[in-house]
């Protein structure tokens, strides 16, 4: 789901704080990590970029084409298609690299070096690390690579070091305008590495815990298309499994009437009647079940059979996801009210605690999956009418009046709605599923016919 690209000079420590933040991260909700490198050293083109920077033969704007080339491929054959996945890529080396070692350093310009880059992926998070170019030297020059005589680069000097180190600072710092659409990356730093690796560390999850405690936005995927990946994966779960003859019966398959009967504003009512506000306010959870964590836990626990902590945790993704600490708390206290029920593990000697969404709250946890592009607007919607029906709550919220008009992103947000439906059905068995806003509008307020 996001980008995360690690800059700075040649023997600043880039490397080393790759392999942490992907450690890191590792304790984070995506379903997998990624590192990768700029230029690649497996694929031809980056072979060749990799060449014109040993051998200094080549000129700036040949420098630039080659990078360029090897970095647009590198984004839509292995990066994007791992984003929209909800995967995290860290990469050592992007964009920012050749901004200023051939738009700087070369003398190429930054808007020309944009242009050649203009159909890159660009980074969601840029991590500036930063070494005294003296001390830089003298790692790379004690580095087994370059003893041995397998790698070396024509500015590999502690002159061209000093111009490299001022241009990033320049670029990164922001004193130096970054060409659009690298204007969008936020950039973090610098990062200090002249210290230990203790130190380093701390200052990298400092940046990870600022970065994701802000849920940006990301630049090169919809958050939606992220999300329903992971719902179809979880979803292709449920429907395949099996139980042996005789065996109790799991979830109701995804295929069949999860809405029990009920209309989706019912199941709305019947949550807000089921949650008491007070014992939730002492339990430090959400007062309401439409908050965010509410919604992933009941979500995900919908689509799941069984499971423990630490695998729900990992299950919620990128988009619905909380800090473990949270989820442990709110896992806790649905159980408490009888939302969710705790199962024996079959596992020997598994000492995690296994637990189960209870079958009379299934309809509401596959509807906060439904409803998900909408739950901020219907969030919204109820604290400014906390008297107000839920039936009539979508129509206030998506419908054009003489006084109001619909915000573009609202109106995604039904399309994003429709096509999470496609995938988790519309819950009334035989009811197809809505395909434009009137349809919509009925499938949630009404009840289906007897």
């Amino acid at each position: 789901m996001y980008l995360i690209t690690v800059e700075g000079g040649d023997g600043s420590g880039k490397g080393e704080a790759v392999r942490i933040l992907a450690s890191l991260a590792n304790r984070l909700a995506f379903p997998n990590v990624h590192v990768t490198h700029e230029p690649r050293r497996h694929s031809e083109l980056g072979k060749l970029a990799l060449s014109a920077v040993s051998k200094g033969e080549n000129t700036p704007l040949e420098e630039a084409g080659l990078f360029a080339a090897d970095r647009v491929d590198h984004s839509h054959t292995w990066i994007r298609p791992r984003l929209l996945k909800g995967d995290l890529v860290i990469s050592d080396r992007n964009i920012h690299s050749s901004l200023v070692y051939q738009g700087v350093v070369g003398d190429l310009g930054l808007e020309q070096v944009a242009k050649m880059n203009a159909a890159a992926m660009i980074p969601d998070l840029v991590i500036w690390i930063d070494c005294d170019p003296s001390k830089a030297m003298k790692r790379i020059n004690s580095g087994t690579l370059r003893m041995a005589g397998e790698k070396h680069e024509y500015f590999e000097t502690t002159e061209i070091q000093t111009k490299i180190r001022a241009g990033f600072s320049g670029i990164l710092s922001g004193e130096i305008e970054t060409p659009h659409p690298f204007s969008k990356c936020l950039v973090m730093g610098p990062v200090l590495n002249e210290s230990g690796l203790d130190d380093l560390e701390k200052q990298l999850s400092q940046v990870l815990s600022t970065f994701f405690n802000r849920r940006p936005d990301p630049l090169n995927v919809s958050r939606d298309e992220v999300d329903r990946h992971l719902l179809k994966t979880l979803s292709t779960g449920v429907q395949t499994q099996q139980r042996l003859p005789g065996a109790p019966v799991q979830h109701v398959s995804l295929l069949e009437d999860w809405l029990d009967g009920k209309s989706p504003s019912q199941w709305m009512e019947l949550a807000e009647q089921e949650w008491d506000e007070a014992r939730a306010k002492d339990s430090d959870v959400p007062a309401r079940p439409i908050a965010h964590s509410s919604w992933a836990i009941l979500g995900t626990l919908s689509l799941t059979d069984t499971t423990d902590v630490p695998a729900l945790h990992k299950q919620l993704g990128p988009v619905r996801s909380l800090t473990k600490r949270h989820t442990q708390r709110l896992v806790k206290w649905l159980e408490q009210e009888r939302w969710i029920h705790r199962q024996q593990s079959h596992v020997p000697f598994a000492e995690a605690q296994m637990f189960k969404l209870r079958n009379s709250r299934l309809g509401y946890g596959r509807l906060c999956l439904a409803m998900w592009p909408l739950r901020a607007a219907l969030s919204s919607w109820r604290r400014a009418n906390p008297d107000g029906e839920w039936e009539d709550s979508l129509a206030e919220i998506i419908l054009e009046t003489d006084e109001k008009k619909v915000p573009l992103q609202i109106r995604k947000a039904v399309q994003n709605v429709i096509q999470r439906l496609h995938l988790i059905s519309s819950g009334h068995a035989e009811c197809p599923v809505p395909q434009n806003e009137k349809e919509l509008l009925i499938w949630w307020a009404t009840e289906p016919p007897e």
